[in-house]
């Protein structure tokens, strides 16, 4: 039964809140916070949008036609300035969840369109040949035709992509590939759910050729082993803060330019102001050195990472830097406090579950600075719970919007220790 309804906010997911006459939540696909909608209930917690009859001041036109029907976007009707305040209340919510009172947004950034230099798309095979593109929600793969999130250089792979997948006998069916816009050129980690043929790999060579890709690596679907170079043109390299590294396959890079600089800004401000040679900055989490080399203009840093190839591209780099980088899986074998204690600073940049059994070795080693990077509000809630207990003080928050119109958002979080208590004079 058609009904009409109050929205009264935004759902973790993006979509329309409200609430029944019992109190229970409705949410709403397409609906914003002050909206006045007509709906269609399609199960007890959620229904279908019919109509606007009182549009939000902030609802805008979708830039994208896909909008609806890709799932990679979840709120294109919403500006993008009252987007970043969304994003920047959800990461204040978690901080009060956590216990800090009033928590202070010092700073936002928000990349632009047509910034986004990684992605991940799923491959479908059709009788009328290859969809590139991402999930539909509830539903299957929507061709991305058109991206007003990629960059131009990343969109512009996608035709040929299509008609190089449609001729490998490797795609069975299903597959799937993650793109990173290096400053080598676009690199490749291809997955099939069949094996490479020689004619394939001859098919892969030549696209990578007249595409000007560097390297295409190749594993099965749902495999987790070092993926194989399926075809290479040329070196890969790419520069965190002037340091040319080479990572390997799939490696993480920050979405955009803008956003990693922006990142970056915020975790160096944070430093304690007064840093010597011989001072020492602990970074968790490391990657392939986004931070590192940064973090290294400032004192020496110690950087651990648990991606085996992450280590090694950042070790074949750290010549001549004040970086030392090592293996280490932090969930099973943390840093332990005593080492922590001895750090002028401790940055982290965790994984989107969070620092686990590594943030109690922080809180009992009881550092004067944390600088905590963090991509989900739900494991910012978890991981800083243990630091407000422990009396640390919140110096302020920079939101960092990178996913244009998803729900994801960034943060870097600055935690002072509390300070040590005065002795009484004898």
């Amino acid at each position: 039964m058609n009904t009409e309804i109050e929205i009264s906010a935004l759902g973790a997911d993006g979509d329309g809140l409200a609430r029944m006459p019992n109190g229970d939540p409705l949410f709403v696909p397409g609906a914003l916070p002050g909206e006045h909608v007509r709906i269609e209930p399609f199960d007890a917690r959620s229904a279908h949008l019919l109509s606007v009859l009182r549009p939000s001041p902030d609802r805008v036109e979708p830039p994208c036609p896909l909008f609806g029907q890709c799932g990679g976007c979840a709120i294109q009707h919403l500006s993008l300035p009252a987007a970043l305040a969304w994003k920047s209340e959800t990461v204040v919510h978690a901080l009060e969840r956590a216990g800090f009172a009033e928590p202070l947004v010092t700073a936002r950034f928000q990349s632009p369109p047509a910034s986004r230099r990684r992605v991940d798309l799923a491959i479908r095979r059709r009788p009328d040949g290859v969809a590139i593109g991402l999930h539909a929600r509830r539903g299957e793969v929507v061709d991305l035709t058109t991206c007003p999130i990629l960059t131009p250089a990343l969109f512009a792979l996608l035709p040929a992509l299509r008609e190089v997948t449609r001729s490998l006998g490797a795609l069975r069916q299903n597959g799937d590939v993650l793109i990173n816009l290096l400053d080598s050129g676009p690199d490749l980690l291809l997955a099939t759910d069949g094996p490479l043929e020689p004619s394939d790999r001859a098919k892969l060579a030549e696209f990578a050729r007249s595409q000007r890709i560097p390297r295409i690596a190749w594993r099965r679907v749902g495999s987790t082993d070092t993926p194989e170079t399926a075809a290479q043109t040329g070196p890969v390299h790419h520069l965190f803060s002037g340091v040319s590294v080479a990572p390997p396959s799939g490696a993480f890079l920050q979405p955009s330019r803008e956003g990693e600089a922006a990142i970056i800004a915020a975790v160096l401000a944070a430093l304690p102001r007064k840093l010597a040679r011989r001072d020492a900055i602990i970074e968790l989490y490391a990657g392939c050195g986004t931070l590192s080399f940064a973090l290294s203009e400032k004192a020496r840093v110690m950087a651990f990472e648990g991606h085996t190839d992450a280590v090694a591209a950042m070790r074949r780099a750290t010549s001549g830097t004040r970086v030392v980088a090592e293996q280490r899986d932090l969930n099973r074998q943390p840093i332990m406090a005593r080492q922590i204690a001895e750090a002028s600073a401790i940055v982290l940049d965790p994984p989107y579950m969070g620092a686990g059994a590594q943030m109690a070795q922080i809180i009992d080693g009881k550092p004067a600075r944390i600088i905590y990077v963090s991509c989900n509000p739900q494991a910012l809630t978890r991981d800083t719970t243990g630091l407000k207990a422990a009396g640390y003080r919140l110096d302020g928050v920079t939101v960092i919007d990178q996913f244009l119109w998803s729900t994801e958002v960034e943060a870097v979080c600055v935690f002072s220790a509390p300070p040590a208590p005065r002795r009484r004079p004898r």
